[in-house]
């Protein structure tokens, strides 16, 4: 069983920044494939950016260059940094960790908001 723990949203005005992170209990974060949803209540949730146990990286297509997903397996620790961030992109952003099973975080609440 891993255990993942989302943290670092807030709010901050129409076009400025957070940095989540995604903190996974468990020896085997190294070999897991990471990423990171975002969901509204009532809405499907969404993929953010995705990042594999050998590095690869894949955002989506609304991201254009503003978000940045990294991980450093030696803190267990996965990233995601939003830049110019847009009203319509408050929600709750969960964290996935995928092996032989999928393992979700409870989420951390980002808002852009003036």
């Amino acid at each position: 069983q891993v255990q993942l723990v989302e943290s670092g949203g807030g709010l901050v005005q129409p076009g400025g920044s957070l940095r989540l992170s995604c903190s996974a209990s468990g020896r085997d974060f190294a070999t897991y494939f990471m990423a990171w949803y975002r969901q509204a209540p009532g809405k499907q949730r969404e993929l953010v950016a995705s990042i594999t146990s050998g590095g690869v990286i894949a955002y989506g297509d609304f991201v254009k260059g503003r978000f940045t997903i990294s991980r450093d397996n030696a803190k267990n620790t996965m990233y995601l940094t939003m830049d110019s961030l847009k009203p319509k992109e408050t929600d709750m952003y969960v964290c996935c960790a995928r092996s032989t099973n999928a393992y979700w975080g409870q989420g951390t609440q980002a808002t852009a908001s003036s």
